[in-house]
């Protein structure tokens, strides 16, 4: 099998499992913007995986730029940051993430996160999960609005060259169709998709995925990096 050099971690639906809580969210703000309760099709076809902006583009049926948009990103993202302080001892890495970021860690592979969170939250990640104990924050690659959102391939792009890597030389990690075609249309070497065993087939059916898992300490790290 062939060898990769770097891993790249989404990290909603991967290394935090923290979907309930942005959907939660997501249906306050839908039905504030217009007026009903979006569905389960929606929720996972189009927010789950999506910049603020896709998704609020959506609600509104409208491009959103500026005060607007730094408005509804603020007011949702706040509110997510609230109801997660009350989720305690709850709110913390998926399991086998800490197990994964050492052995990266110690045996020297380049790894990152390229997510579709904005800004505002990788200091509040950081604060909640002391991600700075495996990371280097300054390489993360997050939703500044300076470049298209998945299922553009832009993100895994500019985290492989964060990495100082190839897309092709890297393996990623994804929860979501949307971040799946994201990895798949950058060149990324090896895909490998994360959920629930019951969710294995549908995932496996989706372009471009290598392989399927349920926790972060089933990747075979020898296998994959040699």
């Amino acid at each position: 099998m062939r060898r990769f050099k770097g891993l790249i971690f989404d990290f909603n639906g991967v290394l935090l499992l923290d979907q309930h809580l942005h959907d939660a969210m997501w249906k306050k703000v839908a039905a504030e913007i217009i007026g009903r309760e979006v569905s389960e099709d929606e929720i996972k076809n189009i927010f789950h995986g999506r910049t603020n902006r896709s998704v609020l583009e959506y609600l509104f049926k409208r491009p959103l730029v500026g005060d607007e948009l730094e408005l509804w990103v603020t007011k949702k993202e706040l509110a997510y940051q609230a109801l997660a302080r009350t989720v305690g001892a709850a709110y913390t890495l998926a399991p086998g993430a800490t197990k994964l970021l050492d052995a990266l860690r110690q045996r020297n592979i380049p790894y990152t996160i390229a997510t579709s969170s904005p800004t505002m939250n990788i200091g509040f990640f950081n604060e909640m999960l002391g991600l700075d104990r495996w990371f280097d924050m300054q390489k993360i690659v997050c939703d500044d609005e300076t470049f298209p959102g998945k299922p553009a391939p832009d993100v895994y792009v500019k985290a492989s060259h964060v990495l100082s890597l190839k897309p092709e030389d890297c393996v990623v990690i994804e929860d979501a169709s949307s971040g799946i075609a994201a990895a798949h249309s950058a060149g990324i070497g090896h895909i490998i998709a994360i959920g629930p065993k019951e969710s294995h087939q549908s995932l496996q059916k989706i372009e471009g995925v290598s392989e399927t898992i349920e926790r972060l300490d089933e990747v075979d790290i020898s296998r994959l990096f040699g």
